[in-house]
């Protein structure tokens, strides 16, 4: 078969409530073949679940129905294929109102949709058949959580999006298919790639990883500020994809932001664990990628290998974990410590002790400095969460002892905000299930239906040995870890994930000796006593490391002010360290 150019694929959304007008912008700015956007995230299956308590016809990304209403008729003209994962836990829903809008339009766009991932209401016949769906990091079984699952769904592949854009969809409709399948599927349909394709799906998935986040691939989020030169907000990001995997990654032209291979990397490492990046249709082993500057916010994609799938795929369940509510007391000035240890103790007293609950959380986080130059400068937060199964207890009882602390409690005493109801919250848990206990369908344009069959399965691919231990003799300059090194932080469920990396060989050959497991824990108290498991990825310059439960249940569970890690690599380049002085000067001169 004569092989194609490669095909442009830009995606316009990096999350539900992401920028609406992006999906235009990024047709105004340049020519594409498909246009994807990235809605879901464990948390947006909560939220879509809560919409639908309220209206059954939702559960969908209603921001989509927007864009959609601005660009359908641009992508029909200009023949640009739509995929994209808004569909949430209803797909067809979504289907049946893009119907109704193109008929308001005037369109007549040929639309596909997927399904097959929702097995919330096959939980018990799972279990029963003998599928633990046992917690991936804490090992309990599913049967032995007393919480209520309320969404549970399988991570789908490429190959029904494959099929649908096979049959002239137009638009292609996904619910909880993996964020990079968005990719995968065009690029695999545009070249007619087969199954075992698996370098270049790898190469596919690796472009979709990128891009699936928007411009964190193009300058946001971005960790070394002064290499970013144009300030502007960052455009979103076109993956180009040869027909033999290799990948450039661009973004709109004249938008803001850059493209380098930093920021590449930045999302390259962001929320994955091991290099051996595992996907329903292909393991890609990010440990093979090689990056290179090609132009202008152009950087090359090579060397993705990829080895077959196994036989299992990862389930996201959704349980109610409860109520939960916060209030932060302000704590001005001297003995701050005295302060919050008094209001602590007078707040438990007129609830009536801390037993009440099934869970209590109190932080006192200082942000106040001696002689403060501002009233501001000289504040601190002592914030307060509780949570039980009994909403009572943790709603406007609880919200309403803060403030009888008023006049009675410490001087200065005040709140950031007034008394507050509770709000119910949710706890991830995530799992695995064999593969061909799910029906993955796609219903074509024509109204047909297609059961897509799993593709080839084998064993896990051998890790790659560690690199050795290289020393560095010499002078040392105390300074930030950031000064030498980036990062890029994020959740992953309740774990936290840290990519570290430095901008050549020999940043890394330190980095890699320096910043080991222990060292990390030194640097990160408050993962001192969690699993932590690291890998390096060379090729990239990069460690990336995984904090086992520092997210506690998930982010919709967690008490911790940064409850999805955002700002954790960002502590962790502020930290001091020893470093080499020849690296220092080196990065001087760079």
């Amino acid at each position: 078969m004569t092989s194609r150019r490669p095909v442009r694929i830009a995606n316009c959304s990096g999350f539900y409530g992401d920028r609406v007008d992006a999906a235009w912008e990024v047709l105004e700015g340049g020519d594409v073949d498909v246009l994807t956007g990235d809605y879901l995230a464990e948390l947006t299956m909560l939220i879509l679940w809560k919409a639908r308590q309220k209206d059954p016809s939702t559960g969908y990304a209603k921001t989509f129905l927007t864009q959609m209403e601005r660009v359908m008729g641009t992508c029909l003209d200009r023949g640009i294929r739509v995929v994209s994962n808004a569909g949430g836990l209803n797909p067809q829903g979504l289907t049946d109102r893009l119907q109704e809008l193109a008929g308001t339009l005037g369109l007549s766009p040929r639309i596909a949709w997927i399904e097959g991932d929702d097995l919330t209401d096959r939980l018990p016949e799972l279990t029963a058949a003998g599928h633990p769906l046992t917690h991936l990091d804490t090992g309990q079984a599913l049967a032995d959580s007393e919480a209520k699952a309320v969404t549970a769904n399988a991570y789908l592949g490429a190959w029904g999006i494959v099929d649908a854009l096979a049959a002239d969809a137009d638009i292609v409709v996904c619910p909880r298919v993996t964020d990079a399948s968005l990719v995968v599927g065009p690029a695999a349909w545009w070249h007619g790639w087969d199954r075992t394709d698996y370098d270049a799906l790898a190469g596919a998935v690796a472009a979709g990883h990128v891009i699936e986040c928007g411009p964190q691939a193009t300058g946001g989020n971005y960790s070394r500020l002064p290499k970013v030169l144009d300030r502007r907000r960052p455009g979103f990001p076109i993956a180009e994809i040869a027909d033999d995997g290799r990948v450039v990654i661009t973004k709109q032209e004249g938008s803001g932001g850059q493209v380098s291979p930093g920021t590449v990397t930045a999302q390259l490492l962001y929320e994955i664990q091991s290099p051996a990046y595992a996907n329903p249709d292909v393991v890609a082993h990010f440990d093979t990628i090689e990056l290179e500057q090609e132009g202008p916010d152009r950087v090359a994609i090579s060397g993705a290998t990829g080895s077959p799938p196994s036989d299992e795929l990862k389930v996201a369940i959704n349980q109610l974990g409860g109520y939960r509510n916060t209030m932060t007391l302000v704590l001005t000035g001297l003995d701050i410590e005295q302060k919050a240890d008094w209001a602590k103790a007078q707040l438990f007293d007129v609830l009536g002790g801390e037993d009440g609950f099934d869970e209590v959380d109190v932080r006192l986080l200082r942000f106040d400095r001696p002689d403060a130059e501002t009233n501001e400068q000289a504040t601190a937060h002592l914030r307060v969460t509780v949570k039980s199964s009994d909403k009572a207890k943790v709603g406007r009882r609880f919200a309403n002892a803060t403030m009888e602390l008023a006049v009675g409690g410490y001087a200065g005493f005040h709140t950031t905000t007034p008394p507050t109801d509770a709000s119910a919250f949710g706890v991830y848990w995530p799992a695995l299930v064999p593969a061909d206990v799910v029906t993955h369908r796609v219903v074509l344009p024509d109204g047909t239906a297609r059961v897509v069959p799993h593709g080839p399965i084998g064993p896990a691919a051998a890790p790659a040995a560690e690199p050795a231990v290289v020393a560095f003799p010499g002078a040392t300059e105390r300074l930030p870890l950031g000064r030498v090194c980036s990062a890029r932080s994020g959740d992953k469920g309740g774990n936290a994930n840290v990519g570290v990396w430095a901008d050549d060989e020999r940043g890394f050959e330190w980095l890699h000796g320096y910043l080991t497991v222990d060292r990390f824990k030194a640097l990160v108290p408050e993962a001192a006593d969690l699993e932590i498991r690291r890998w390096a990825l060379p090729r990239l310059h990069a460690l990336n490391f995984v904090v086992v439960g520092l997210l506690g249940s998930g982010v919709a569970a967690t008490a911790r002010p940064d409850p999805q890690a955002k700002g954790l690599g960002e502590y962790l380049r502020s930290r001091y360290v020893d470093v080499p002085v020849t690296l220092v000067r080196a990065q001087e001169e760079h």
